[in-house]
């Protein structure tokens, strides 16, 4: 299988999985760049799997299905445009012959849905929309910080070696606020140095994995003690609660510059 992120926009990613001659996209944004892709590649797009409504995600849909018949998949509770297959939480589909387990992630929108898959060439895939980036998480749009910190709660717990497919290279920006938040933090440290350096030959820093998200995300790591002082120091009035100290840590991440 071979994986492929095909920029769109400024900083989006659609992600392009294909075995050779049968292909699937995640969040066609844009119809341009898949059609381009599958033309160079000479393959037959099979599915479209959709994680939420927004319009960088969606905006190309209609087009890509019109011209490949390619069937669709995605969140049963947001406004997709049909036709569709609507999922929701433990719903499986099978697409270039692996099955792929729908999992719910509210917060960044309230229907959100993710893609994983166990086992791609001898790895975990996980196409998780803009709930997680590397080194951070979506806005909260729709959900609440609880919602989304179950989310991301339920997407670290997938083995350490998932390859996570975001879709937005927000990479050294976010490892910018990771290092005001966790400044000793030295796998964070090694790895902002890593990036930095794969940007500066125009490659892209994902896919992750979330094996090293656990250890460089603030937003996976609201439990660690340099993380919930980092939140008090933000805002005294944080609460001890977890769902608080990740509310503060996202604030924080909103006014940051």
């Amino acid at each position: 299988m071979k994986l492929i992120p095909l920029p769109a926009f400024q900083d989006n990613y659609l992600w392009l999985l294909h075995d050779g001659h049968r292909a699937l996209v995640v969040d066609p944004g844009d119809a341009q760049p898949v059609l381009a892709a599958l033309q160079h590649h000479g393959l037959q797009l099979e599915a479209i799997l959709v994680t939420h409504h927004h319009a960088d995600h969606i905006g190309g849909l209609d087009a890509v299905r019109d011209a490949t018949g390619a069937k669709v998949y995605g969140p049963a509770r947001e406004k997709i445009p049909g036709p569709l297959q609507s999922l929701r939480d433990g719903d499986s589909i099978e697409a270039l012959g692996l099955e792929f387990r729908v999992i719910d992630v509210p917060g960044h929108t309230a229907g959100h849905i993710a893609y994983f898959t166990p086992d791609v060439d001898g790895k975990p895939l996980l196409f998780c929309g803009d709930t997680l980036f590397s080194a951070g998480c979506g806005r909260l749009f729709e959900g609440t910080p609880a919602q989304m910190l179950a989310s991301l709660d339920t997407l670290a717990s997938l083995p350490g070696d998932t390859r996570v497919c975001c879709t937005h290279e927000y990479t050294l920006s976010n490892l910018n606020f990771a290092l005001a938040v966790e400044p000793d933090n030295a796998d964070l440290v090694h790895y902002a140095q890593h990036c930095r350096e794969v940007r500066a030959r125009g490659e892209p820093t994902l896919p992750s994995s979330i094996g090293l998200e656990r250890r460089i995300n603030p937003f996976l790591r609201t439990r660690e003690p340099a993380v919930i002082r980092a939140a008090r120091a933000h805002d005294a009035r944080t609460t001890e609660d977890e769902a608080g100290v990740f509310a503060a840590i996202r604030q924080m991440k909103n006014e940051f510059r």
